[in-house]
Parts: structure tokens; sequence; C-alpha cells
């Protein structure tokens, strides 16, 4: 079984951000990857064709975010919750995501990405899998460029309660407790807030998903299922983030609605 790799103790809690209009790029983009089965049942198809029609859509959306300069890209590919989905589609994903691992693992090596995995501990992850993505996340340790989190197997409401249990074990007394050390015992510390969550299909639900790292994220729900979301979708939702002020709780810079798109 594959441990959670923490990074540097770097809490995840970011400095204070002055509201106003965002950054021509937002460092940190989190997907939900939302549709697949409605992508195949639209077609007559079964779910998993809507599994495996959502390879391209990953690539893609990895190398337009590279592109773009996303510093961090975080996908949400199957979370805590997905094992109750039917044993035969199950098996279905877990086959097919090692073989995405696999394939892919040379372009995104040469790519300078550097690959984490976010869960990844149930004892239901063949071992198979679990070396995939081993390997992978050693294969990129080294590498400075952009970073990508796949989320699987997880569940956010599990890191904070891990995180929880993890402080309480140090020790630390109750008044030292503050929102920088209590992330520091979440996994990959160093993962910056998330600036933008992007769920395709229009759904608009969190469904779990980073609990802590999307508290103050702008959210985009694309009508469009994911296995057809494309590296113009993903440009368009970042042109709908920078038409955005974040306030942070704060006031905003300039009065509503003086802000140019």
């Amino acid at each position: 079984m594959v441990r959670r790799i923490v990074g540097s103790p770097t809490p995840s809690v970011a400095a204070p951000r002055r509201p106003g209009a965002t950054a021509s790029v937002p460092p940190h983009v989190a997907c939900v990857m939302d549709g697949n089965g409605r992508w195949a049942a639209q077609r007559d198809l079964p779910r998993t064709s809507g599994h495996r029609a959502a390879e391209t859509t990953v690539i893609d959306v990895i190398e337009a975010a590279r592109s773009a300069g996303v510093r961090w890209l975080s996908l949400y590919a199957f979370s805590t919750e997905n094992w109750s989905r039917p044993e035969d589609e199950v098996d279905y994903l877990l086959h097919l995501v090692r073989r995405v691992v696999r394939k892919h693992a040379p372009l995104i090596h040469a790519r300078g990405i550097r690959v984490r995995f976010l869960g990844n501990t149930d004892p239901r992850i063949p071992s198979g899998l679990a070396g995939e993505f081993a390997d992978l996340t050693t294969l990129t340790s080294g590498n400075r460029g952009m970073t990508l989190t796949v989320a699987f197997d997880h569940g956010g409401r599990r890191d904070i309660v891990e995180a929880a249990r993890s402080l309480i074990r140090s020790g630390a007394p109750p008044e030292t407790v503050d929102e920088a050390s209590f992330a520091a015992h979440l996994p990959f510390p160093d993962t910056p807030d998330v600036d933008l969550v992007i769920r395709t299909s229009g759904e608009q639900r969190i469904s779990n998903f980073m609990l802590w790292q999307v508290a103050y994220a702008e959210w985009v729900f694309p009508p469009v299922l994911w296995p057809d979301f494309r590296a113009t979708h993903f440009m368009e939702c970042l042109h709908t983030y920078q038409r955005r002020q974040r306030r942070f709780g704060g006031l905003s810079a300039v009065p509503e609605g003086d802000l140019e798109p």
C-alpha cells in the first residue's frame, strides 16, 4: 500500500490577500471531473465507455493548464464514496486508471510535471495500481514544473479528521492551535489554497473535495460533460475567473459593477 507522501511542512493557509481583481492566471486550479456516465447514456453506451472517453480530456486539460501557466492542478478522480458504485464499474475504473498512468507517465515526466496522489489509503486498491502511483510519484519527484495532484480514494472530511488526530497525537496545547498549525497536519501541507474549481456537467456540489483548500475558491460550472471538455473550455473557465473579484470576506477594491470584463 502506498502511503501519502508529505511534502515540506509549509502550511496550506495562504497569507492574507488584498481584495480586488484576480491575478491573470489562477495559481491553483482544481477540476471535479463529472459527467462520464451521462455522456455514455446519451450515446446508449455502457458507463465504462464514458470513463474510457475521459482519458483524452485528462491529457488535454493537463497540457492546457501547463501551457497557460497554472502552477498547481488538482483532479478529482475517485472519491471515498465511489467505492459504493457497482463492483464491475469500480473494477473497470481501477484497471483503467492503472493503464492510463502507465501509458502517460513518460509524457508527464518529459513535461517536467510533478505528480502526487491524494488519498490512496483504502486496502481495496490493488497492489499493482498502488505500485504505479508510487512509481510515477518517485519518477517525477524532482520535477519543478506544474504540480499535478490526483485525488484518488479521496475525501475532504477524512483528511480533516486525520489532521485532527495527527494534531492531537503531537501533543499541541489547545491554545496554540490555529489555522496554520492545523493545516500543517493535512496531506501535502505545501499545497496552496485552490483559486479556481471547475466542475463539469453543470452540477453544483462540492462532493467532499479538498474541503479545507477550497474555502475561498471561485467556482465555475460549465454544462459540458467531462469527456467533451477540451482545452478551449478550460481557457474559457480561466477567463471567467479573470473577470471576477476576490474579496476573501473583505470589501471590493472598486464599486460593484465597475470592474471591466
